[in-house]
C-alpha cells in the first residue's frame, strides 16, 4: 500500500480524511483529524528525519512556508521523493489539494473539497467595502501578516482587508506603539502559532475592536475550508 509522511498539519487532515491509512507518519502539531494513529516524526520546522526515511514512505508532503529548505533537501538527498506545496491564496489552495490527494492515489474529488469551493463559492464576489486589520500571529515579539498569504486573502474575501498587504515582506516584526499608529479598524486574533485569545491579546490593542478568530480556519487549507467562510463570518462580526 502507497505510504505518505504529512509534515504540514492541514494536509495531514486532508490526506488523512480522502485516503485512510496512507499516512504513515506525521508532525507532532498534526492535530486533525483526532483520532489519527500514525508515527509522529517531530515538528514542522524541526522534523527527525532519521524516523521519517526510517518509515519508508513513497512520498512527504511539505509546504515552502511551513518547512525548512534544509530539511527537504536532507529528505531528497537521502532517496526520499518530496512534494513541495506553495500555498498563498485560496485558488492556489484549492490547486495544490488537488495536486496532493493525485499524489496520494485519491481517484476523483473528495465530497470536502466539493463542498469547500461551493462554501467559498457562495461567500460571494469580494465586498466595496472593507474594514481595515492587522493581523498577528506571534506576541513577543509582535509579528504580522504582511503581503501574499493565504489568510490574508480569505480575509479580504470577506471584507476585511490587511493594513500591511503591500509590504514587501510577507511575515514582518514590528513594535506595538507603531500598529497602534497604522489605522486600523480592527485586530484580528488568531489562536494559533501564537493562542491569542480573550485575556492575552486584546488588551494590547486598547480600545481598538479585537475578533478572535480560529486559527485552523484562517490559516488551514483542507477540510476545514468548508466551513471556514461561516465560522470567519461569525468571528468577525
Amino acid at each position: 500500500m502507497f505510504r505518505a509522511v504529512s509534515l504540514v498539519p492541514s494536509l495531514t487532515e486532508a490526506v488523512a480524511v480522502s485516503a485512510p491509512g496512507v499516512l504513515v507518519g506525521a508532525t507532532q502539531w498534526c492535530s486533525h483529524p483526532g483520532d489519527l494513529d500514525v508515527t509522529r516524526v517531530g515538528g514542522t520546522k524541526n522534523p527527525d528525519l532519521g524516523t521519517v526515511v526510517a518509515l519508508r514512505p513513497d512520498l512527504v508532503v511539505a509546504n515552502e512556508e511551513e518547512n525548512r529548505e534544509p530539511d527537504i533537501a536532507a529528505l531528497r538527498a537521502a532517496g526520499v521523493e518530496v512534494l513541495v506545496t506553495e500555498v498563498r491564496g485560496l485558488e492556489q489552495a484549492f490547486r495544490e489539494l488537488d495536486r496532493v490527494l493525485r499524489a496520494c492515489g485519491v481517484r476523483g474529488r473528495p465530497r470536502w473539497l466539493d463542498e469547500a469551493e461551493a462554501a467559498w463559492a457562495a461567500a460571494g464576489e469580494a465586498p466595496e467595502t472593507y474594514r481595515r486589520a492587522i493581523v498577528p500571529v506571534w506576541r513577543r515579539p509582535w509579528m504580522v501578516l504582511g503581503r501574499d498569504t493565504f489568510a490574508g486573502d480569505l480575509l479580504a474575501r470577506l471584507g476585511v482587508v490587511n493594513v500591511y498587504a503591500d509590504h514587501p515582506e510577507r511575515y514582518l516584526r514590528i513594535p506595538l506603539d507603531r500598529l497602534l499608529e497604522a489605522g486600523a479598524d480592527l485586530v484580528v486574533l488568531p489562536d494559533e502559532p501564537y493562542r491569542f485569545t480573550a485575556d492575552d491579546g486584546p488588551e494590547a490593542f486598547g480600545a481598538l475592536p479585537a475578533a478572535l478568530v480560529g486559527g485552523r480556519h484562517l490559516t488551514w487549507y483542507g477540510p476545514s475550508l468548508a466551513e471556514a467562510p461561516a465560522a470567519l463570518r461569525a468571528a468577525l462580526r
